[in-house]
């Protein structure tokens, strides 16, 4: 069996927030504003925007396991209804914010590799 692509470039893209050519970069300007360019290698950024993709990405993954996880708490525990409301918001915001950061790294990275290295 042949081996696939390398895929340790595209992780470190996409767990890390890291630019798609060197590497060392950050992608990430502020919590979700991707940079104009990178300033490790000068590579333009700008045409890697994801858009709404990752917004996308983020109310279905987050949106399913949020609502099963409040389900089975639910479920096994029973607890008032309060400590729902004080407890799922909260788990929603963090897990929106690393989702759709990890998605638009990802979808930065892909269009990079697409591209041939643009």
């Amino acid at each position: 069996m042949a081996p696939g692509p390398d895929l340790a470039p595209f992780w470190r893209v996409a767990l890390l927030g890291r630019c798609p050519r060197c590497g060392s970069g950050p992608l990430f300007s502020g919590l979700l504003a991707m940079r104009e360019s990178c300033p490790g290698c000068g590579l333009d950024l700008r045409p890697f925007e994801a858009g709404d993709g990752p917004a996308v990405a983020g109310i279905f993954l987050v949106g399913a396991v949020t609502v099963v996880a409040a389900l089975i708490v639910d479920v096994r525990y029973a607890p008032p209804l309060w400590v729902h409301a004080l407890v799922w918001p909260g788990v929603i915001l963090v897990l929106a914010i690393l989702v759709m950061r990890g998605a638009k790294a990802a979808l930065a990275g892909l269009q990079y590799r697409q591209r041939g290295g643009a």
